[in-house]
This record gives C-alpha cells, structure tokens and sequence, in this order.
C-alpha cells in the first residue's frame, strides 16, 4: 500500500485560522489597506495572451535586482517566502542533516525542515525575547547544514544584531544561513550588503507584507552566484505567476505609496504599545508591522475582539508565548478602532483597566 514517507507522516499540522475571517484583519500581518492603485490598474490591463503564456520570470527579476542593488544573477524570485525555504531544503538538505531555529519563531521553518527529513534543532530565544547568539553557535555541529532565522522575528517583532547574524554564517560554513527579511520595511535595516561577505548566506524578502501581495504569492532569495545556480536547478522555471510577475514591477515602482503606509503602521505600532503600557499589559518592542502582547486568556481575548469586529492571532501555544496575542498594525483609522475594542475586551475580562486610547 502507498504511503507518505516517515519524515511526512510525522509532520506537526499548521492551521491557519482562515476561515470566517470577517472582520478587521489584525490577525495575518496583512497589509490592512491593499496595494498601490498602481497594480490594481495593471491587473486590468491583463488580456488572455498574458494569461495563456507561459510566464517570464527574468526580466522581472533583473528590475528587482537593480531596485534592491545586487546583482541579477543573485537573484531568484519565488512563489512566495515560503517556496524559498522549500528551495533551500531542497538544495541542501540530506535526511538526517540537522538544522537550527530560534523558537519562538515562523512556524513553518519546522514543518518545511522536517519534510525534508532533517533533525531541527530548537535553540530557544534569551530573555525578553533577544537574538541568543552565543547558543545558536554552540549548537552547530559538522551535521548543520540549514540555518533560519527571520529578522524582525515573527511572532515576537524582536531583531538580531548584524554582528551576530554574520556571527552565525562565519560559524557555520558549511550550513545556508537564511535570514528572512519579511517585514524588511517596517525595520529598516537589510542583511542585503553584508551577505556578501559570506557565501552560506541568502537574505529573503516579501511583497505580501508592505506591498500587500498577499494573495499573488511572491518573494525573493538573494544569495551568492554559486549558490543560486544551483537552486535555480531545484526551482521550476515557471513557479511565479504572470499575473504576479506583471504586477510587481508597477509595486515596487510606487514607493510614495508604500512609504506611507510604513509611516502609518510605525505610528500605530507605536499608539498601541503606549495603550498596553497604560494598561499594565506585558508586550514586547516591536520592529515589524505587529505586536506581541501577553493578556492572559488568550483564547478568550480573540473572541472578545472578534465579537468587536477585530481579528487578533492567538500565539500561545508558540515556545514562550503562553497567554500571547499577537496584533498587526495598519493606518490610524484602523488602529482607532482597534484601540475602543482593546479597551473595552480588557474591561470586560479583567485584565487591565483604563487602557489609553491616544
């Protein structure tokens, strides 16, 4: 009888809560508001011939290059972050290989990892959170051969220093050191220029945050000429859309609007970790478009902001997140809202009172 291999049939489940989500969706760490006018304008331009052809990824991803400053040829675009990571598996990969993450951290890093049929080892974050340098790199061995980190973290919003990430790939030579860099724009600060330094290095980015892409699935991997020549015999030469690829150029080409949309999520961020400090609610500094709170019942929590009309992601069952919830950002009108609902779900549970709605 046909059967899926071990490393499958022990695969922990990820369900994403996408179901009935009506409501303001705080939960995904979507963009709230959509993307450029710009795209949506593409889109109509789209006729049938475009949809019928085969699409073209490299032209497209020699403006990305030029837009990111590298080289195309260190360039690869992905059907999303997460086709990257596949990628990686793949390429380096033996079962039986050991790979590390820092918990907590994206959940998908494990179950991509242990689909291909590596050990993962799970090196848990310090206090408050912080990037553990020094036992990330007591933990690599001769068998690491795949490191993930994502920088700002998610679901914590935490950074690791440059120093530190340059600190792991000079440590593991002979492992890829991934540093996933999807919420790039609300930080501000890239791995993009340092890579350089070390070949086992590949820095990822995302156009389904800031650029709110979402749901036309596309990334991008950069790494060394070498390296991702050979992933690029791992990858389909077809596996992004043409309706993805042709919306991109017209994304990355309206950065007015994008800029003021990560003024606005900076702003918000920054309202709603003044209203859970008011509040005596333990959250953590954020450097993404989301922040980690810790209210107690978290369960209870989302229910009572979805009976609001607020969607909020329970990461409570995330290693150190216990009574975690973990709330995306968007413009002020949004976070207006947001805020009455905060305020009203932590008087009606008792966990804080008088949360300040500034």
């Amino acid at each position: 009888m046909l059967s899926p291999r071990e490393a499958v049939r022990t695969l922990p489940s990820y369900h994403p809560p996408l179901a009935g989500r009506d409501g303001l969706r705080l939960d995904f760490n979507e963009n709230t508001v959509g993307c450029s006018p710009r795209v949506l304008e593409r889109l109509r331009q789209l006729g049938p011939e475009q949809l019928a052809s085969y699409p073209e990824r490299e032209p497209v991803e020699a403006k990305v290059a030029d837009i990111l400053g590298v080289a195309a040829s260190d360039l690869l675009l992905t059907n999303g972050v997460d086709e990257a990571i596949h990628l990686l598996c793949a390429t380096y990969l033996e079962p039986g290989d050991e790979a590390l993450i820092v918990v907590p951290t994206y959940s998908m890093y494990r179950i991509y990892l242990m689909a291909a049929g590596a050990q993962v080892i799970s090196v848990p974050a310090g206090k408050d959170f912080h990037f553990p340098a020094d036992d990330v790199c007591n933990r690599i061995t001769a068998c690491t051969r795949l490191i993930a980190i994502a920088n700002p973290n998610n679901p914590t919003g935490t950074v690791a220093p440059a120093a530190d990430l340059l600190r792991v790939a000079r440590s593991a030579p002979d492992a890829a050191v991934l540093v996933d860099e999807a919420y790039f724009e609300f930080y501000g600060q890239s791995m993009l220029g340092a890579r350089n330094e070390f070949s086992n290095c590949f820095v990822a980015r995302t156009f389904s945050k800031a650029y709110g892409l979402a749901g036309l699935r596309i990334g991008a991997l950069v790494g060394d000429e070498d390296q991702m020549r050979a992933m690029r015999r791992v990858c389909s030469p077809y596996n992004v859309s043409a309706v993805a690829l042709a919306c991109l150029p017209e994304a990355l080409g309206d950065q007015d609007y994008i800029q003021q949309y990560v003024t606005w999520v900076r702003e918000s961020r920054a309202r709603l970790e003044r209203a859970l400090e008011a509040s005596g609610i333990q959250f953590w500094a954020s450097q993404a478009n989301f922040v980690l709170a810790r209210v107690g019942p978290a369960s209870s929590f989302v229910e009572q902001m979805r009976r609001r009309g607020i969607l909020v992601r329970d990461r409570s069952d995330d290693h150190g997140c216990g009574g975690c919830v973990r709330i995306t950002l968007g413009p002020r009108e949004h976070t207006d809202r947001l805020l009455t609902a905060l305020h009203e779900t932590c008087e009606e549970l008792g966990i804080a009172q008088g949360a300040s709605r500034r």
